[in-house]
């Protein structure tokens, strides 16, 4: 729905958490109920994803992480979470080359970024 493009690390701090068209356009083209459903499912499941990152070493586990991040960077992109989606395609595009610091500092990124997308969330 959104295309997610690289962004320089300088720049993600600019890049809005949350674009607030993007669930509108979601529910024109699901509907209500199911874009509320899908939405629930993303948060519950990102919130799992990022816990799981956390289990997970990059030296180890380079391939598994780049394919839970290219997920996560689908399915905020789609929600319209740019900066979630931007990190979440550094992480997708790096994680083979990342070491353990490098990798640790990006998932507090994320982190925040799913934090602060979670509470542009409009309530109701």
């Amino acid at each position: 729905m959104f295309d997610v493009t690289v962004a320089p690390a300088k720049a993600l701090d600019a890049e809005p958490a949350r674009e607030p068209r993007a669930y509108e356009a979601l529910v024109r083209e699901i509907g209500e109920d199911g874009a509320g459903e899908v939405r629930d499912v993303f948060w519950s499941e990102t919130c799992a994803r990022l816990q799981s990152f956390r289990t997970l070493s990059p030296a180890q586990h380079h391939a598994r992480i780049a394919r839970e991040a290219h997920s996560l960077k689908s399915a905020a992109g789609t929600f319209g979470y740019l900066r979630l989606a931007a990190l979440a395609l550094r992480l997708e595009k790096t994680a083979e080359s990342l070491g353990e610091t490098e990798f640790r500092a990006l998932l507090d990124q994320m982190d925040a970024a799913y934090a602060a997308a979670h509470a542009q969330e409009p309530q109701g």
